[in-house]
């Protein structure tokens, strides 16, 4: 529902920029001109009901001064949108920028962000999301879709008690919120449970995956009983081509690929780059202003050039079209044949030289290209919630459909080349160009994210061609292979490691002979571990380590001379329970011993009552040995999401090994700072 509601209300904000309806402010440009009958085909979205800005204010539709007008207008549209979103984040709910997967990543692998999928959260992310994606920002609303259907999750599960007492749990509800996301955002069900499994989860059992699926289905149903589009579709650019392709084309489908990846490749290490800057250098202490400049450079410099003037999904959508006989699109200015008998078979029409129209369209999308290419780095990472999905299906897409256009004149000139031979007659509809968008799109954005199967599995949903899988499974490992080549990781880890969130990632190999013991805390040298024993203290004595020290738990010992473990207790647990005690227990004081044995030991009689405390260790606290082989001790915390783990030697307490100082052993291995990388 809140996707639909996202849907309607920036299609109806982005027409803001240009005009307004006069029967009702509420409709759309395109909603308006539906019960008009003063429309024409060639100009369909032209009615005497929806009046440009330069009509209301300045009574004439064309002329230098009306385009003045309406630049200033769309202008200062897309700075007020900015502006709104990037105050409501800064106001209200700090965490609502961004795209929200690699914290949702995060959060998956057993890391808590307090308050990062709360109310506030949502309902500001809601808001802004539609800001963002109205003002005209080279960003996307994919990923915060994601954050958004999470931040639903975290709240529904708050309501039963079996969701809100167990973390793991309810980290199953959160892969299957994602797998939500991704399915309302393209409409791809199947994707989204794909993508949930390849790209978010850490840990993904079976009973999840058919629930991450049912879940999907009836949010899929959900949208499309909401109809946001009016066309029966859940996505905006849904196509159904029918020419085949031929073996030839798979050339030209990894040339894309190879472009998908440099670019994938090329657009994180300069987002990284610029993210880096941002955070270290003043730029960060002004998000405002800073996402007002960015906002204000990509009116200016979008307003002229009518592809990057509509929105990402309109401009997808209008790059995926295949031409038919009745299209009035720029990029369907061919020349038309003198007889236009010869149509195809059913209305798909046989190539056609190149006229003036498309030559234009061909210019504005080159220019289209760089301005996408470069904005969408500096966009991406700004205070405000920014997906990466269409920005960059829109770069791919942009190069496919150049490409396919190319290649298009090219077997029409040269049907009697050899690798056209046979095949391309002259005549007949061989090349179209709208589905070198889609492979394009789908290699640009496996370049970024390095996603494979459910990629794939979304785009042929989202377009309904099943005949191209081989076409795109192509091009999505050639990209796939192209960007691995120049950098590891994806979009999503390299802003993990850039924030220093502690995640391990589980795509890659632990290849050190390490042992437990070389990572465990503490090291020869350092002070001893921090620990309680189960009857030899007194409340006053845990009370001055818990305040001496910053951790957030502590091993029980039996004594400290035999140093062998019994259990776990948490700092905050600890600290509520002597405060309460405090409070409601007579005889409590600072002299009362602390007891985390099942029976008391005996008492001198003029004692203080002691403090029982078995309830709240952990008796079965995740330990290894001192020999353990650190891949195995990875393992552990992969499979398990563990924060820490103890080391035992014959039973007694060695040390602890927390994930962070997995982390600092890994970046030492591979010859980075150890201290440079972790989130404070």
């Amino acid at each position: 529902a809140l996707a639909g509601g996202i849907d309607i209300a920036a299609h109806w904000m982005t027409d803001l920029k240009e005009g307004v309806c006069l029967i009702g402010f509420w409709f759309n440009h395109e909603h308006c001109c539906w019960t008009s009958n003063e429309t024409t085909f060639q100009e369909r979205d032209r009615c005497p009901q929806w009046k440009s800005w330069a009509e209301l204010i300045a009574g004439a539709s064309e002329g230098p001064f009306a385009y003045v007008v309406n630049y200033l207008m769309y202008l200062f549209w897309a700075l007020l949108f900015s502006f709104l979103a990037v105050t409501l984040v800064r106001a209200f709910a700090p965490y609502a920028c961004g795209s929200g997967i690699p914290e949702i990543k995060t959060i998956l692998s057993g890391f808590i962000i307090r308050g990062y999928l709360g109310k506030w959260t949502l309902i500001i992310k809601t808001i802004t999301l539609v800001l963002a994606v109205s003002s005209g920002l080279s960003l996307g609303k994919e990923g915060p879709l994601v954050h958004v259907a999470c931040c639903c999750a975290n709240i529904l599960c708050h309501l039963f008690t079996k969701y809100r007492k167990n973390e793991a749990k309810r980290r199953e509800v959160l892969s299957a919120a994602a797998a939500v996301g991704v399915s309302v955002a393209f409409g791809a069900p199947i994707g989204g449970v794909l993508f949930s499994l390849e790209e978010v989860s850490y840990y993904f059992p079976l009973k999840t995956l058919w629930r991450s699926f049912f879940a999907a289905l009836v949010a899929a149903f959900t949208l499309r009983s909401i109809n946001p589009f009016g066309n029966s579709r859940l996505v905006l650019f849904y196509v159904e081509f029918h020419a085949p392709w031929h073996l030839v084309e798979l050339a030209p489908f990894i040339l894309l690929g190879i472009f998908g990846g440099l670019w994938g490749a090329l657009f994180i290490k300069a987002n990284i780059a610029w993210c880096r800057t941002r955070k270290t250098t003043r730029l960060g202490h002004y998000p405002i202003i800073e996402v007002l400049v960015v906002t204000a450079v990509t009116a200016l410099m979008a307003f002229p050039n009518s592809y990057t003037r509509m929105s990402g999904a309109e401009l997808i959508s209008e790059l995926f079209n295949d031409c038919s006989l009745l299209d009035s699109s720029q990029l369907c200015g061919y020349k038309q044949p003198s007889n236009t008998s010869e149509t195809g078979v059913d209305n798909s029409l046989a190539d056609r030289p190149a006229g003036e129209g498309l030559y234009t369209a061909l210019w504005q999308l080159a220019l289209a290209l760089i301005f996408k290419m470069l904005i969408t780095v500096i966009t991406f990472g700004m205070k405000v919630p920014s997906g990466l999905f269409i920005p960059s299906m829109a770069v791919g897409a942009i190069a496919g459909r150049l490409l396919g256009v190319g290649m298009e004149q090219l077997a029409y000139y040269n049907h009697d080349w050899l690798i056209f031979r046979g095949w391309c007659s002259p005549g007949a509809d061989c090349i179209t160009p709208g589905l070198y968008a889609m492979v394009g799109a789908a290699a640009c954005l496996g370049g970024v994210t390095r996603m494979t199967v459910s990629l794939v599995v979304i785009m042929f949903e989202l377009t309904g061609g099943l005949e191209y899988i081989v076409p795109l499974m192509a091009a999505t490992m050639t990209s796939k292979w192209v960007a691995d080549a120049l950098g590891r990781e994806g979009i999503y880890e390299a802003h993990i490691r850039l924030n220093g969130y502690p995640f391990l990632e589980p795509k890659e190999e632990f290849e050190h002979s390490s042992l437990a013991v070389d990572v465990m805390r503490p090291r020869r040298g350092d002070p001893a571990l921090a620990v309680l024993t189960q009857d030899g203290m007194t409340v006053g004595e845990v009370e001055t380590i818990v305040e001496s020290t910053h951790y957030s738990g502590f091993p029980v010992v039996v004594s400290l001379e035999s140093q062998r473990l019994v259990g776990f207790v948490l700092r905050r647990d600890l600290l509520i329970s002597i405060d309460n005690a405090r409070k409601r227990q007579d005889g409590i004081v600072s002299a009362s011993k602390v007891v985390f044995t099942e029976h008391t030991p005996a008492q001198p009689p003029e004692a203080p009552p002691p403090l029982r405390l078995r309830g709240i260790m952990d008796l079965s606290p995740f330990t290894v040995t001192d020999h353990t082989a650190m891949d195995i001790t990875v393992d552990i915390f992969r499979k398990l999401g563990l924060r820490q783990c103890l080391v035992t030697h014959n039973g007694r307490l060695l040390g602890i090994i927390t994930k962070k100082d997995i982390l600092k052993h890994m970046a030492q291995i591979a010859n980075r700072d150890p201290d440079s990388i972790l989130f404070n």
